[in-house]
């Protein structure tokens, strides 16, 4: 540069020709050439440039051709820039930055860089500024590399957040000492400023709960002396009380001879791992607790149904060793007949969620099967997916026997009791034959004894084998077996309407009570002559179901009776005490009217033998 200053035309520049330049102008572009630092001189107030060969690589493609040139025009991203320094400097000022951020065009395209700047006058022998030199030292890959290791301790620092790490350390064996984050300084409350200096291992130990201390010396000594990695965990108390729970993992580094001269690692809070594990082991412990105290089995398993747990009344019932009917092992204990069934049911369940319900055979520890009722309901977390299945086993061969005796002895009575129905028809058939008079009151007699004995068959609860006759289950079908002994049906009484399904539960009290209505329309009302009509409907109402029984053209009007009696008080039994319903009673001109009101949930429960 100092050749290229002398070869220079200065006499077409503003400074004119260099053999006319002050001596202090001169005096400081020696000294400026000779130096290995950054230098420029920005001479006279429009800054006309003139710098040394440490300049050139800040200069970039725009040397040489800014040099000898106005400072301002050269450099024109920067021109307010160094309008202002001229500016100040002219007027007796000196300006420093460090780190100055500035945007150069330098080599043709936007460039962020960072320089440490010094400007001062040069002062001419009369005391007045005639040059500003600027010393410059670019600064970008210092602050970059500064930046990208900021960056990079915050991206280490949100990852170790995230992984739950809450500091690392780097523990120099031989100087014993220690070098530490603040968030693991803070961790075991040693000062941030010693940790970051570097603090003797036992700072650190010293918070160290006492009964962890020895295996935590045990468990670094071995990873010092053999190279293997270090995992322990330990508590570390708190000076307001209590313990955090802190999970330490770190691997040594060993020199050529094998001796260990740095141990670095990480640590993690582990304390509401900890508590969630001690929640757990309690709640399960509480678990099987309440499980071995129940007189039922109870098992679980996981989601795709693997049995992996039995309390003890399972082991005690069956007999087996423990852990022997895990996994598909528990449908080898079912009757050979209910095994095909059982494992048909439980994979609908598992397969749909639904409720697991079913009575099998289970081989009781004497070797005969025993009658067990099955269920089991999955335990879904908050998006629905099952999470664990919860059942249990219920011996129910006692009650199912008494059941099924139960059952013999009802078939056998119903038998009876139509017995006696048929003797008393037999009894009024071979009474009429000697009295052919009566031969007519004596057919109409027998015809509602057999329909009581038909009614008979709604009136007492069956299973599907003992039931005698296959009889439509509905109120319909009860309204029509009643009302068969009163002849003409078709003409004389009409059925219209929604039919329900009729459970055994309601079958007695319905029965009841249309039976006192039909042998009351017989003595008073529309069936009592031969003009009379009776029409009988039903309808749904939200959860309510409706009959509605209206008589028409009787032997003549009847009016409200004077006093409630056996005949109306049982049918407000039948009706309001066992079906929880209403009845409503008017005598009309024309007939009776009577409505009946009830909750379809009554009408159609059951309480049906089990095993239909």
């Amino acid at each position: 540069m100092y050749a290229l200053f002398q070869t220079f035309d200065w006499s077409a520049t503003a400074l004119g020709a260099a053999d006319n330049w002050p001596a202090a102008l001169t005096m400081t572009l020696r000294m400026m050439f000779s130096s290995p630092v950054a230098m420029a001189v920005l001479a006279g107030r429009d800054g006309v440039m003139i710098y040394n060969d440490a300049y050139i690589e800040i200069a970039g493609k725009r040397h040489p051709d800014c040099f000898g040139q106005s400072v301002l025009t050269t450099w024109p991203e920067v021109a307010a820039f160094n309008r202002q320094i001229i500016a100040d400097v002219f007027a007796g000022e000196t300006a420093s930055f460090e780190d100055a951020p500035l945007t150069f065009y330098r080599n043709g395209a936007a460039e962020n860089v960072w320089l440490d700047l010094d400007y001062s006058p040069v002062v001419d022998d009369d005391g007045s500024t005639i040059a500003v030199l600027a010393i410059l030292a670019e600064t970008t890959k210092r602050v970059k590399a500064e930046k990208a290791l900021r960056d990079n301790q915050e991206r280490l620092s949100l990852a170790l957040s995230a992984s739950g790490v809450v500091g690392i350390w780097d523990w120099r064996v031989r100087e014993d000492r220690v070098y530490a984050d603040e968030r693991f300084s803070d961790l075991f409350h040693v000062p941030r400023e010693l940790a970051r200096d570097g603090a003797p291992i036992s700072a650190y130990l010293a918070s160290i709960h006492p009964d962890d201390v020895a295996s935590l010396e045990a468990a670094m000594t071995r990873a010092i002396e053999t190279g293997e990695s270090l995992t322990s965990e330990y508590r570390i108390v708190q000076p307001e009380g209590g313990v955090r729970w802190v999970l330490a993992e770190g691997r040594p580094a060993l020199d050529e001879h094998g001796i260990c001269v740095r141990f670095p690692g990480v640590a993690v809070d582990i304390t509401e791992h900890k508590a969630a594990v001690e929640a757990h082991a309690r709640s399960e412990a509480a678990f099987r607790t309440l499980a071995n105290a129940m007189p039922q089995m109870v098992w679980s398993t996981r989601p795709d149904g693997y049995h992996d747990y039995y309390n003890a009344r399972w082991y005690e019932f069956t007999g087996v060793p423990e852990n022997s009917t895990d996994g598909e092992g528990w449908n080898g204990m079912f009757h050979e007949e209910d095994q095909e069934r059982a494992w048909a049911s439980w994979r609908h369940s598992l397969e749909t969620g639904a409720p697991y319900q079913i009575e099998y055979r289970l081989r009781h520890h004497s070797g005969v099967y025993r009658w067990v009722l099955g269920r089991a309901l999955a335990i879904r977390d908050d998006r629905g997916r099952i999470t664990r299945w919860y059942g249990t086993c219920t011996d129910i061969h006692d009650t199912k026997m008494a059941a099924a005796e139960r059952e013999v002895v009802a078939h056998e009575l119903s038998h009876r009791i139509k017995n006696i129905f048929s003797v008393l028809s037999s009894i009024i058939s071979l009474s009429a034959r000697s009295k052919p008079d009566a031969q007519p009151f004596a057919l109409e007699l027998r015809k509602r004894i057999e329909a009581m004995g038909r009614a008979h068959d709604f009136v007492r609860p069956h299973s599907q084998a003992s039931r005698p006759v296959p009889v439509e289950q509905s109120i319909f079908g009860l309204v029509e077996e009643l009302l068969v002994p009163y002849g003409n049906a078709e003409e004389r009484i009409s059925v219209s309407g929604e039919d329900i399904q009729l459970g055994d539960s309601a079958a007695t009290p319905l029965a009841l009570l249309l039976h006192e209505l039909a042998t009351n329309a017989a003595k008073y009302g529309a069936l009592s002559g031969d003009a009379g009509k009776l029409a009988i409907s039903g309808r749904q109402h939200e959860t309510d179901y409706i009959l509605e029984w209206r008589e028409h053209g009787g032997t003549g009007a009847i009016g409200e009776p004077d006093q409630e009696g056996f005949g109306s008080r049982l049918m407000r039994i039948s009706v309001e005490g066992q079906l929880g319903g209403k009845l409503v009673r008017r005598w009309e001109p024309d007939g009776v009217h009577v409505t009946v009101t009830m909750p379809r949930a009554a009408v159609t429960r059951t309480n049906r033998l089990s095993g239909q």
